[in-house]
């Protein structure tokens, strides 16, 4: 509670070596691979579903949406929760609402329930990943922040790239609820040891602001929607009103957390040009990443004519690749400039990219795949030292709001190169014989927002 007493203080520089750092770092592991499981398993479950149910393929998108929604809305807020309650508290918090709303989606008998536990699930991942680096920090000391980001980007790629065939093994002896009740005792287990394990943080005493909860939430929400509405041809004059609100509203929200002194947001931190630099990097670099997921399986499938396992093991390329080098990546960045690191992933991504874009008309899966670890590897060498960088250039109790901003950057990220993908596979008519010039389009467009952000983040090496 904000007026309660702070707990006491971690040690000054992360938890001991060893069972007490292990076990804390597998606490926080199983969480995060709820939280990303949860989408990648549930994508490959929407057919089922929509059978079961007897409902729209159309509509069963939004069992997929509901989360990410609830997500991006909540991410800000929860995450300047957590610098007022402590790291420990909110984690366990959305721990219990994941795993009841998972509970929840495996009962659900039609889907404005199945809706319904997805959007609390959603708010429960919000609480679980906007702290996620803020415990990192408190579990590691200062030297190894690296290496644990490092690990945490391990951690998020290898659950993305077994999602698919942990799903599909689940769906092959069992029926879809399944897939949301295996979350309960895993969600069980890590509230157990995160009670145990977790550094008790020291927190703050200011109280919550509902109002710039309000905003941010407002400003996020109608935000997707209007991208999701341009991506799917809604009338254009509401896809350009709700522009326009998330706009005015963002705007009063920024300027709100210009007047207080413990603002939701921390403006003063995007004055650090290390700081704003590596998040619009960031930015960029997730919209490229969205872009190249969601075009490449029409692109490996519509138009190569890869079936569905073969397309399912080509993409396991660019998560694997990332799993890889993201600890060495981590290690790196505790010795080595960020900028330096972002700008040579940057470049081998875009090149990675580049050369997905100009393969020839029947190539081979190692042609496909080299490309595709190009691009994973360049990613993961991008992301550990970026994360590192923005988190060591806030303050450690500002931890909480800087993990929100970084996943906020990410979310969104992803959201509009999904969004991007819908438009351009509508402008270049994928549908009726335009799928190889639309396919390369939207993997063009990946590549250009990989090297804005090599460009942008290579500005670091100034600072």
């Amino acid at each position: 509670m904000p007026g309660a007493a702070p707990a006491a203080s971690p040690p000054t520089d992360g938890l001991p070596a060893g069972w007490p750092r292990r076990l804390a770092v597998a606490t926080i592991t199983i969480g995060l691979m709820m939280s990303v499981l949860s989408n990648s398993m549930t994508n490959l479950a929407l057919p089922y579903i929509a059978q079961d149910l007897n409902i729209t393929a159309e509509s069963s998108i939004w069992i997929v949406n509901a989360t990410q929604i609830a997500l991006i809305i909540s991410l800000l807020p929860v995450a300047a929760l957590a610098d007022i309650v402590g790291y420990r508290h909110v984690y366990r918090f959305g721990l219990v609402l994941f795993s009841l709303a998972s509970i929840g989606c495996a009962l659900a008998p039609s889907l404005p329930w199945l809706l319904l536990g997805r959007t609390f699930q959603g708010l429960g991942g919000a609480a679980i990943m906007s702290v996620q680096p803020a415990l990192v920090r408190a579990i590691y000391p200062r030297a190894q922040l690296g290496r644990g980001l490092g690990f945490n980007t391990t951690v998020v790629a290898t659950s993305l790239a077994a999602g698919p065939s942990i799903g599909a093994a689940v769906l092959s002896i069992a029926p879809w609820p399944y897939l949301f009740a295996v979350y309960a005792p895993l969600g069980l287990i890590s509230f157990v040891l995160a009670e145990r394990y977790l550094p008790r943080t020291t927190h703050t005493h200011r109280p919550f602001d509902w109002t710039s909860a309000g905003l941010s939430g407002a400003t996020f929400g109608l935000l997707i929607f209007s991208i999701d509405g341009l991506a799917h041809g809604h009338h254009r004059l509401v896809v350009a009103s709700e522009f326009v609100a998330a706009a005015v509203l963002g705007t009063i929200f920024v300027l709100r957390q210009k007047t207080l002194a413990d603002p939701m947001m921390p403006i003063d931190v995007f004055r650090r040009p290390i700081f704003s630099l590596s998040i619009t990097a960031a930015a960029c670099t997730f919209t490229a990443q969205g872009l190249a997921f969601v075009s490449l399986p029409f692109f490996f499938h519509t138009v190569l004519g890869r079936d569905a396992a073969s397309t399912g093991l080509l993409l396991t390329a660019w998560p694997l690749a990332l799993a890889t080098i993201a600890p060495i990546a981590g290690r790196l960045a505790d010795r080595h400039h960020a900028g330096l690191l972002g700008a040579i992933g940057l470049t081998s991504m875009t090149a990675g990219l580049v050369l997905t874009a100009l393969l020839p008309e029947n190539p081979s899966s190692a042609d496909i795949m080299w490309r595709l670890v190009l691009c994973g590897m360049g990613f993961g060498i991008f992301a550990s030292p970026n994360n590192r960088l923005m988190m060591n250039a806030v303050p450690r109790e500002r931890s909480g709001s800087a993990g929100g901003i970084i996943a906020t950057a990410r979310t969104f990220g992803q959201t509009l190169g999904a969004a991007l993908v819908a438009v351009v596979f509508g402008l270049f008519d994928f549908s009726s014989g335009g799928a190889l010039d639309a396919a390369r389009a939207a993997i063009w467009r990946g590549a250009a927002f990989a090297a804005a952000g090599r460009v942008i983040g290579s500005l670091r090496l100034r600072h």
